[in-house]
């Protein structure tokens, strides 16, 4: 099971201590124009579903002699473990490399691997983002290595046909005054959750890894403190949560669904849960899901101004350059271009994902109407992310933080969810996982 941003089961990925032996990447210090007398092919990985597709031919338009060859991973993780390879062999990177915050800081260990965005005029455009994104990808030398794509602020989407057949309110305002407003915990949300079970015999949410990730997003320190050491096995605040969690597991509240996949987007179109958690990004992939299911707007997905516990952010990711790339200069301009407020609402539009790019957030592209207001119930899917950012700022990302996730808590999770441990001995298979995963304790 994986809950880093878009991301399913995958290998264990080596530990930090192999980056000891990377190899540097030869490139090429300038640039050679990209034009139609020389052109040029610059090759971009991303993963998930980033919205660019579009801004591509729009950019090979607006400058003849550029090709851009485009790669999509499907998760994240997958990603991660190709740049490793990639990364570890010294060959085989893009000259645009996406990269998600989950394992920005594994990055950062070889941020000298990539070419500092100074050199190509990032101190020029420096205060396009809101500033924690930045600061993010500042390395401790104060080079910037990547541009912020978007950020993750959550709310929760649900479904109003589900809640009005269950005797709870449907509208999205009376919704989020149900779950307790600025105020919501994650006490009252499992406390809903047994009510809807209560009246439908049904449970309450798709899964909970989801809920797990968010609960820890929302901690000032999550798996690691500001200063890089774990922060897990005697940390109370982790382990009441954990409590609440196996609580709502025990009740019956969660659909076992297998992450990424909710039965090929069935579950989102029959009935099989109620809540879903949605940072920005994830709500392309509830539309992409409902209608793979064989659904539409009409299946009756809301989404509502209120989060459990308070502000969250899931994911976000950064555009790189690394050092392995011919054309770092023409790499770099495309990076930027494609992270211009401009292009940002259109990704927005394309795929949900909420920008880092202050100009854009406000941008009626943004918060408007676009397809994703629609399939939502004409929610103002825009303007609800932008109040769901306020007091946001993202957590500290340890170089193991993915593998924490995916290969130790996620079993866990998987045993409260099926019954087969109860929460004090699904935390003490996730400390001996720890103990046995995580390198550097």
């Amino acid at each position: 099971m994986k809950f880093s941003r878009r991301t399913k089961v995958v290998a264990a990925v080596a530990g930090a201590a192999s980056f000891a032996l990377l190899a540097a990447g030869c490139s090429s210090t300038g640039g050679d124009g990209g034009s139609s007398s020389n052109p040029i092919t610059l090759t971009v990985t991303t993963f998930g579903t980033m919205g660019f597709d579009k801004l591509y031919s729009q950019y090979e338009k607006e400058h003849p002699g550029i090709t851009i060859k485009a790669t999509n991973i499907d998760t994240g993780d997958n990603a991660l473990t190709d740049w490793q390879t990639k990364q570890a062999a010294g060959s085989g990177l893009p000259d645009v490399q996406a990269v998600e915050e989950g394992w920005l800081s594994k990055v950062m260990q070889v941020s000298d691997q990539f070419n500092d965005l100074k050199d190509y005029g990032a101190s020029k455009i420096d205060s396009r983002w809101v500033d924690w994104k930045l600061k993010q990808a500042t390395d401790k030398s104060g080079r910037v290595i990547g541009y912020g794509t978007d950020i993750g602020p959550e709310g929760l989407c649900y479904n109003s046909k589900l809640f009005a057949a269950a005797g709870l309110p449907s509208d999205r305002d009376a919704v989020a005054t149900l779950f307790g407003g600025d105020n919501a915990t994650w006490a009252d949300y499992f406390k809903i959750g047994e009510q809807y079970k209560k009246a439908t015999g049904k449970p309450f949410y798709d899964q909970s890894g989801f809920l797990w990730n968010a609960m820890v997003n929302q901690q000032p320190e999550g798996y690691y403190t500001k200063d890089g050491k774990l922060n897990i096995e005697d940390n109370a605040d982790l382990k009441a949560l954990w409590s609440q969690l196996a609580g709502g597991a025990a009740a019956g509240l969660s659909s076992n669904q297998t992450q990424w996949d909710w039965g090929k987007g069935k579950a989102f179109t029959d009935g099989s849960f109620a809540t879903f958690v949605c940072p920005g990004w994830m709500l392309g992939v509830v539309q992409g899901q409902v209608k793979a299911g064989g659904g539409d707007a009409a299946t009756g997905w809301d989404f509502a101004n209120v989060f459990p516990g308070g502000a969250a952010n899931w994911g976000g990711s950064f555009l790189t350059v690394p050092k392995q790339s011919k054309h770092p200069k023409e790499a770099a301009e495309l990076a930027a271009w494609l992270t211009t407020a401009k292009s940002q609402v259109s990704t927005f539009q394309a795929a949900g994902t909420f920008p880092s790019v202050t100009d854009a957030q406000s941008d009626p592209g943004v918060t408007g109407e676009s397809d994703l207001t629609k399939f939502f119930n004409n929610a103002p899917v825009g303007k609800i992310l932008a109040e769901r950012a306020n007091g946001v700022v993202a957590q500290y990302k340890g170089p193991d933080d993915s593998v924490i996730q995916s290969q130790v808590f996620g079993p866990s999770v998987q045993e409260l969810d099926s019954g087969k441990a109860n929460g004090d001995q699904a935390w003490s298979n996730a400390m001996k996982l720890l103990d046995q995963l995580v390198v550097n304790k």
